[in-house]
């Protein structure tokens, strides 16, 4: 199995549009971060398997970058623009398969219904239509007889949102808290993926501290922090004062499980 980090970077990503902040100025290509996505791919009897957590406003780009051509499906975590909005981008791949599989919270399925309307509107003919296939992530989905995948609730600020664990490897963005019952089904892990946005505490995301602590918390084997804004630092200079089994994820960075 391989992880593949399509996007570290926050909701503007890096360097951000106009800033003059060092961080944004830096020449390093760990220091350039599209909006934070994962894919997820593997091979089991024979065949190719490749899934995203989000699409969002750099999809395009990611795709290319990555050279996907097949995508058996997108886990959502939540309905943030940049989150979702490379919704419409998917549409060579409903042109090729058919029918993409869209996973999330009911809540978040509606927003995508309301948002990209004409995807879902068949007496439309005047527009490119999407072949999307919404279904309520609420429950453990098994993906294939050797892979299953899980929704853990967690909350980013005062909204629910969803973290996925499939197999002993966790994701999990733009949270900023975790209750018991959630720790618990995060315990056990390989590998946790966690978002870190800045140093200075922030209301609806985790600062680093907070991020250690939960790290601390649910004891992976390894974790990589993502969803990072230009404020955190440098990656070069943040990633030497991390714990040992703890690493600043960055774009195209690559984990075979």
């Amino acid at each position: 199995m391989k992880i593949t980090f399509l996007g570290t970077g926050t909701s503007q990503g890096v360097p951000m549009i106009g800033s003059d902040h060092p961080v944004c100025l830096s020449t390093d290509p760990k220091d350039k971060r599209l909006r934070a996505s994962i894919m997820i791919s593997w091979q089991e009897e024979n065949k190719e398997y490749c899934y995203t957590i989000d699409c969002g406003t750099d999809f395009r780009q990611q795709m290319l970058r990555a050279k996907v051509s097949k995508l058996n499906a997108v886990f959502f975590t939540h309905e943030h623009v940049d989150h979702i909005l490379g919704i419409d981008d998917l549409r060579p791949f409903c042109y090729r398969q058919g029918n993409i599989p869209l996973y999330g919270l009911e809540r978040v399925m509606e927003s995508i219904k309301y948002r990209f309307d004409y995807a879902f509107q068949k007496d439309l003919v005047s527009v490119p239509k999407l072949a999307l296939k919404p279904i309520e992530a609420k429950k453990e989905i098994q993906l294939t007889p050797n892979v299953s995948i899980t929704p853990i609730e967690v909350m980013h600020g005062n909204l629910p949102i969803l973290a996925y664990r499939w197999n002993n490897i966790a994701y999990l963005t733009d949270v900023k808290s975790i209750c018991i019952e959630s720790l618990e089904a995060l315990k056990g892990l390989d590998i946790l993926i966690i978002n870190a946005l800045r140093i200075e505490p922030h209301p609806s995301h985790l600062c680093l501290e907070e991020c250690l602590n939960y790290i601390k918390k649910i004891k992976p084997k390894k974790a990589y922090l993502t969803h990072i804004s230009h404020l955190l630092g440098f990656h070069k200079e943040i990633e030497k004062q991390l714990p040992d089994n703890i690493y600043l994820a960055y774009d195209e960075l690559e984990i075979i499980i």
